[in-house]
């Protein structure tokens, strides 16, 4: 089984699409090297990252990178090429409507999956499409099921053929 260790987003204006992922995740972005052209995405303390000797340290989420688009932005109503990125956050409704505010575009409204969690997807300011994602219905319950055993770790469980 292979594990996602890292995302990246194309923009067309990397400072605009920086201070939109800035204020409605909290990211952090970093010059990387030489490269004007390409920075790191820090989501999380707590992410996946490399340690001081260079080795992978586990954690939860992944990190990225942002990079100057070569070519043009997706054009509005065209079909999505690529991967779709959803986030993680505390409250789908919230973050959605914040997205919109800092120049995103809705794509579908906050909506409950039950089993799943409460899901909104946007258009960031530069017509790239993600989603959001919690863990708490509209009514405030947890769309997931309890664990039956917490000791469990998904991570290291092969699965059945």
């Amino acid at each position: 089984m292979s594990l996602v260790v890292h995302f990246e987003i194309h923009a067309s204006d990397p400072e605009r699409s920086m201070a939109f992922y800035s204020q409605l995740l909290g990211w952090r972005f970093t010059p990387y090297g030489e490269d004007p052209s390409y920075w790191t995405i820090d989501t999380d303390p707590r992410a996946v990252h490399l340690g001081p000797t260079g080795a992978v340290v586990p954690g939860h989420g992944i990190q990225g990178g942002l990079q100057r688009r070569e070519g043009p932005a997706p054009e509005a109503g065209a079909p999505v090429a690529g991967a779709n990125l959803v986030v993680g956050v505390d409250d789908a409704d919230a973050v959605h409507a914040r997205g919109v505010e800092l120049g995103g575009r809705s794509v579908s409204e906050p909506e409950d999956l039950p089993g799943i969690g409460r899901i909104a997807y946007l258009l960031d300011p530069d017509g790239n499409l993600f989603g959001v994602i919690a863990d708490r219905l509209s009514d405030g319950t947890s769309a997931m099921p309890p664990v039956a055993d917490a000791s469990i770790d998904p991570m290291q469980v092969t699965p059945e053929p």
